[in-house]
């Protein structure tokens, strides 16, 4: 198993996402979860992912596929998982983060007891994630309007309330050209690296003209 730590995976920790203002500051939301969020590190590294930052996030891959991100809220720390929808929930612990999400799950965490205690099932959980993504599942997303928003940037706007709520205040004809533009490459890791690159504008409230 590869248990590498990924620097830029330290400075999340250190200086968070830098998505907001609070970025870099003491009242950032990494350091809300001081205790919380090295364990949930740990946790995905004994399941031999990949630790990666993409889209200013710690995200963990198996084989180049993604398979969850960690991250940092006000009232809770999270494991999301890419495809969540498609895994065993008979536990319980996995929550959808918006009625509308169609594709990501995650676990939230308050404290650095509750990640101890549930550790074992986070781990099947995780295990689990690696088979689905081994077996070629995906998630059957439904269309939006006559515009089908691709699965990598449907899975970003599940996975951060703060890109869906930008890209959804957008104009019609700004999400238009955004959900164009990512659809448009044939290859999956060259629509994800469009996302990635676009996410700051959106959040920013440009266009992809602008």
């Amino acid at each position: 198993m590869d248990n590498s730590k990924n620097p830029a995976v330290d400075q999340y920790l250190a200086e968070g996402c830098k998505r907001c203002p609070l970025g870099g500051t003491p009242a950032c939301k990494v350091h809300t979860w001081e205790r919380e969020l090295p364990l949930l590190r740990m946790i995905l590294l004994d399941c031999g992912l990949t630790e990666e930052r993409k889209w200013s996030v710690p995200t963990y891959t198996f084989q180049s596929k993604n398979i969850a991100v960690m991250a940092a809220f006000k009232e809770y720390c999270s494991i999301s998982f890419f495809k969540g929808a498609l895994l065993d929930n008979s536990h319980g612990l996995l929550e959808s983060p918006g009625e509308n999400s169609q594709s990501v799950r995650l676990i939230r965490f308050t404290s650095a007891e509750q990640i101890m205690e549930k550790a074992d099932l986070v781990k099947a959980c995780i295990f689990e994630a690696i088979e689905v993504e081994k077996a070629g599942l995906k998630v059957n997303f439904k269309k939006i309007d006559e515009f089908p928003i691709p699965d990598e940037f449907q899975i970003q706007l599940d996975t951060f309330p703060d890109l869906k709520a930008a890209f959804e205040a957008l104009t019609p004809g700004r999400q238009r050209g955004y959900i164009h533009y990512f659809s448009q490459p044939k290859q999956s890791k060259t629509r994800e690296a469009r996302v990635q690159k676009y996410i700051e504008k959106i959040l920013n409230g440009e266009g992809f003209h602008d």
